[in-house]
């Protein structure tokens, strides 16, 4: 029984998500609030908050979800690769959301004929040409679903948190390069950062609205309350799914229900069979640059 209604809700799903696209009324149905332009722009544009194979699991926040601006979320499984990107766009409202929505079309544009660092030099090029003064803070990384190579360029962004055996172990180093946008200031050669993760690992990707979410006395979400709250809700055993939903709530209530700004969070789970072979330090992929290891997590919260 439990296996028929489980196949019932796929192909439930499957239908709403392609008749989606053919007409309102799922959205009509599924809105508590008329949505602000600005977030109307962003949301038509982001994949799926959720997505899952055998090998990898994604599972994505963006708040408010009626009034975003400048964040946004994006990825697309090609092979046995798994792109990822976090996007974060200076300012709000209007601007930032074109913005937001330039930096994403760029860079959807670029994987699929590029690097990960000419990706990255080619959403540059197009957000310093359409928005000269304006830049776009990023996390552009690729999972590689066989081995768990795990490479990124962080411009500008937190760096992301290691969870392992129910732990946090280390936040990844950033930023590896300058923000998108700020022409010649940029890297000519971004530094690509190497991870190779375990079977089970989890990687954290945020922008800065969700550790900088504050009460009215100034006490910040912080890294440290992200890290605790996300690895008690993995005890749990909560899909990663539901772990997002959770820390939503949890960061709208820190913030008694009024952000101050885009919060926007991406949990990374790779799942398939270790290979002893591969594991290896988190390296900075560039002859310009030392190699650098993730910090442990006694130096997670300084």
């Amino acid at each position: 029984m439990h296996r028929n209604l489980q196949t019932l809700a796929t192909l439930l799903g499957q239908i709403l998500t392609a008749r989606h696209s053919y007409g309102d009324a799922m959205e009509r149905t599924r809105r508590r609030f008329p949505m602000q332009l600005a977030a109307e722009i962003i949301w038509t544009q982001l994949p799926p908050l959720t997505f899952a194979t055998d090998h990898a699991t994604v599972a994505a926040i963006l708040e408010p979800a009626y009034d975003v601006g400048g964040d946004a979320f994006d990825y697309a499984g090609n092979g046995d690769t798994l792109h990822v990107a976090l996007i974060d766009a200076a300012g709000h409202g209007i601007e930032a959301s074109t913005l937001t929505a330039l930096a994403l079309s760029a860079y959807r544009n670029a994987r699929r004929c590029l690097d990960l660092a000419d990706s990255y030099r080619s959403v540059d090029k197009w957000v310093n040409a359409q928005h000269p003064g304006s830049f776009v803070t990023v996390i552009l990384a690729e999972l590689d679903t066989t081995t768990g190579l795990y490479r990124e360029i962080s411009a500008g962004h937190p760096g992301e948190l290691l969870l392992r055996n129910g732990s946090c172990i280390a936040e990844l180093q950033a930023p590896t390069a300058m923000p998108l946008g700020l022409g010649d200031l940029a890297d000519p050669i971004p530094a690509v950062a190497e991870l190779t993760l375990d079977t089970g690992d989890q990687l954290l990707l945020y922008t800065d609205g969700v550790v900088e979410a504050r009460t009215d006395a100034g006490d910040l979400f912080g890294v440290q309350r992200l890290a605790e709250f996300v690895i008690r809700a993995l005890a749990d055993q909560l899909p990663a799914a539901e772990t997002m939903r959770r820390l939503v709530h949890a960061i709208l209530a820190h913030q008694h229900e009024r952000l101050q700004d885009d919060a926007t969070a991406v949990l990374l789970e790779w799942n398939s069979a270790p290979v002893p072979a591969a594991a290896g330090p988190y390296v900075l992929n560039t002859n310009s640059r030392p190699a650098t290891q993730p910090r442990p997590s006694t130096d997670l919260w300084r």
